[in-house]
């Protein structure tokens, strides 16, 4: 388990190289401009819809200030964080900027359970307008621990994959299935499963292994992992459309100039629509994607499986309710109100 603590022993040279950056900054800030370098870090591979979010940000980012500041995205998890590791990471300034799956950083606030909560929202539509309400909220958290919060990254709607095809509650009974937060934990035990919240990098070592029998995840994200190697059915439940964090170091951040940090924003602003957007296409993108590998595609699942999913999401949510307090309530009442 990732701790401050163990910083230098992830990278050793990261104090320094730190320092160094900070120092060219000053020496640089009496001319017009500076050429800044840093590093993203991003647990998953190349071609998924985040990482394709994040290359946009950094063309955007390279356009907009002249190519003044240089970002590295490193994908698959290469710098050796998985998401449970970026916020103390990005806190801390071992690496300026992160994408990071939002539940992962619960422990921190449980407001960053609100993307998961089970069946909350409809579509992409609805995703977009929770997010929006919460994300005064979001953005005062990362504050308050060094952090600038930059845009979001949502998943295509979650499904299970499995080996064999779940069609009802008595197929769920026992089953190791892997979920990506407590919201999923405590869902799947609701229902009789036998559920294992694993991070990404760990799940398809489970998968080969007989470890798990079954993911909570995306179409999309199955497809970046050649999920058909291992899974023969993807039932389209509609759990949930999780948001991935982009999120950036403060003192980074008021180390650029005033025209620089306004270029971040911007290019962030501009990667927040393009994201929304992409991701409205991406699910039936992802279904030929499965179809071509003779995954079975069962949207929308049965009635017998959706219906006891449905009944065992209601103590979750009101669990997250007693967790974030008024907080909570007044964002879930806003959102219900609006729809």
């Amino acid at each position: 388990m990732f701790h401050p603590a163990d910083l230098n022993n992830k990278f050793p040279h990261s104090g320094k190289k730190l320092s160094m950056a900070l120092g060219m900054l000053l020496v640089s800030g009496y001319a017009h401009s500076q050429t800044v370098s840093m590093d993203f870090s991003n647990e998953y591979n190349s071609t998924s819809i985040h990482a394709q979010g994040d290359a946009y940000f950094i063309d955007k980012l390279a356009e907009l200030t002249d190519g003044d500041i240089s970002i590295t995205l490193h994908t698959g998890g290469s710098l050796g964080f998985n998401s449970s590791d970026h916020f103390y990471g990005v806190a801390d300034g071992v690496v300026e900027i992160a994408d990071t799956l939002s539940g992962t950083m619960s422990g921190i606030d449980s407001l960053f359970l609100l993307s998961s909560l089970p069946f909350i929202v409809e579509d992409v539509e609805d995703a977009r307008r929770l997010y929006e309400i919460a994300r005064p909220h979001y953005e005062d958290i990362f504050a308050d621990n060094n952090q600038v919060l930059l845009y979001a990254s949502p998943w295509p709607p979650s499904g299970i994959w499995s080996e064999d095809e779940i069609t009802d509650q008595d197929d769920l009974e026992n089953l190791k299935i892997r979920t990506f937060d407590r919201n999923g934990t405590e869902t799947f035990r609701n229902v009789g499963a036998s559920p294992v919240s694993l991070s990404w990098a760990d799940v398809v070592p489970q998968l080969a292994t007989g470890g798990i029998e079954a993911v909570l995840t995306s179409a999309e994200a199955g497809a970046n992992a050649s999920f058909w190697e291992h899974q023969n059915y993807f039932a389209g439940v509609q759990y949930a459309i999780p948001l991935n964090m982009v999120h950036m170091n403060r003192d980074t951040f008021e180390s650029l100039t005033e025209a620089q940090q306004e270029a971040v924003m911007e290019a962030a602003s501009m990667t927040d629509q393009h994201n929304w957007e992409t991701v409205e296409t991406r699910t039936e993108e992802n279904y030929k994607t499965l179809r071509e590998h003779d995954v079975v595609i069962s949207d929308p699942a049965p009635d017998e499986l959706l219906i006891p999913l449905n009944e065992a999401a209601g103590s979750v949510i009101e669990s997250w309710l007693e967790n974030t307090g008024d907080v909570g309530e007044s964002i879930l009442a806003e959102f219900r109100g609006s729809q």
